[in-house]
């Protein structure tokens, strides 16, 4: 999966950006085909803010926007509430799915 991570109005450390790649890299444990990954990091009157956009199969896309005083924890929690939504998004089970169709007389 690529991930791509991206600074607007600041200056984020390399320690920074490994750490959203591993948790990104996490989400995408959890994601259903996960095809790529935006991490967003901003800065606005002096709050740090950060975007994670999260593109997985047929064409959804699970966003978590987070502001605080720093980008580590706006990140963490950027990366909760995609957690979130991925938690609550329906799983599909084909096996499960492909054995009732088998089962069931034509």
């Amino acid at each position: 999966m690529r991930t791509t991570i991206t600074t607007r109005h600041c200056v984020v450390p390399e320690e920074l950006r490994a750490r959203a790649r591993e948790l990104v890299g996490r989400l995408a444990k959890v994601a259903s085909r996960p095809h790529d990954a935006q991490v967003i990091f901003g800065a606005d009157h002096g709050t740090a803010e950060v975007e994670i956009r999260l593109h997985t199969a047929r064409g959804r896309v699970h966003v978590g926007t987070a502001g605080g005083p720093d980008h580590r924890s706006a990140l963490d929690r950027a990366v909760a509430r995609v957690r979130r939504q991925l938690d609550k998004a329906p799983a599909r089970k084909r096996r499960a799915l492909r054995a009732s169709l088998a089962r069931e007389p034509r």
